[in-house]
């Protein structure tokens, strides 16, 4: 009897922090979502986020899977992060060259080379049109090896960024890279990285520190190039009806896009709070390029329903 009295109050703020967190699991939703992704001809990974009130969906959440583009967004979080540090600036000189140029997204690859660019201009290329060629520039401009480095700083298991885009792998490679391409990840990683943009986390994990002024100002920056994003056919499709103004959209979104993948990771900025979604497709019978796409359709759905449910 001592024993356990000793015990207990060791273990009981861990027993009701996990039931709590099991709580937060919005079950009535999953089986809401889990209909239309069951007739989907593909495989499909879904994490949810309500910030506000903590609510999460989780649907193979994580189950390793093919980034395409979506790893862009540890692109632009290694370059924040360089920004912050005092290795890089927004208005650093970048060099746009022909060995970089690739087909794909963007239009970087009809421009002339070499030319300069600032660091800033590249980025805004790589969220916006998903500029492949940007998005060369610039992992050549912050380092692959530090871009990994700094997913495993965020304490990332399961996402990597293998290679530059377009681009045979240089050196050896992990064995899973012929299986994922450009990048691998999960639904609840990549969530986390958006979330980060979302909150204006730029601290190491586990830190409670507020936001600087220039954490802020960073934030900021990296918003408003996800805010205008271009693609829009997925998490934003159905709910752009959100933006009443004439300013920027309340959505924030990163797309990925392969012939038998479709994703999009975006954050949702509704009258409660911030909602990050983030959705994988892979495997997709539908290799359609047109925005009726059925695993665009999908996602753009499953969005709205989560949208629906937490507002």
């Amino acid at each position: 009897m001592t024993r356990i009295r000793f015990i207990l109050p060791i273990f009981l703020p861990l027993i009701v922090a996990s039931i709590t967190l099991h709580a937060q699991e919005d079950t009535a939703l999953t089986a809401q979502l889990q209909p239309l992704i069951q007739v989907h001809h593909g495989h499909v990974a879904l994490y949810a986020h309500d910030i506000s009130s903590g609510k999460t969906v989780a649907i193979n959440a994580d189950t390793p899977v093919p980034t395409a583009s979506v790893i862009k967004l540890t692109v632009l979080f290694e370059a924040l992060k360089q920004i912050q540090e005092g290795k890089a600036h927004f208005d650093d000189k970048v060099a746009l060259t022909k060995a970089n140029q690739v087909e794909g997204s963007g239009v970087l690859m009809f421009f002339d080379a070499p030319q300069t660019l600032t660091l800033k201009d590249v980025l805004t290329m790589m969220i916006i049109v998903s500029d492949n060629t940007a998005t060369n520039v610039a992992i050549d401009y912050l380092g692959l090896k530090n871009i990994d480095d700094r997913i495993q700083w965020l304490g990332l298991k399961d996402t990597w960024l293998y290679k530059k885009v377009s681009l045979p792998p240089v050196g050896p490679m992990p064995a899973d890279q012929k299986q994922f391409g450009l990048g691998k990840t999960t639904a609840r990683e990549m969530a986390g990285v958006m979330e980060r943009f979302a909150t204006c986390n730029l601290n190491a994990p586990g830190s409670t520190a507020k936001p600087t002024a220039q954490d802020q100002q960073l934030c900021d920056a990296a918003m408003h190039m996800l805010k205008n994003q271009f693609y829009r056919n997925s998490i934003p499709r159905y709910l752009e009806t959100l933006d009443t103004t004439e300013g920027e959209s309340k959505i924030a979104n990163k797309t990925g896009a392969l012939n038998q993948v479709r994703n999009d990771v975006g954050v949702v900025f509704d009258k409660n709070g911030p909602v990050v979604i983030s959705e994988f497709t892979y495997d997709n019978q539908d290799e359609s390029w047109t925005p009726d796409n059925q695993a665009e359709v999908l996602m753009a759905k499953l969005a709205k329903i989560i949208i629906d449910r937490w507002q």
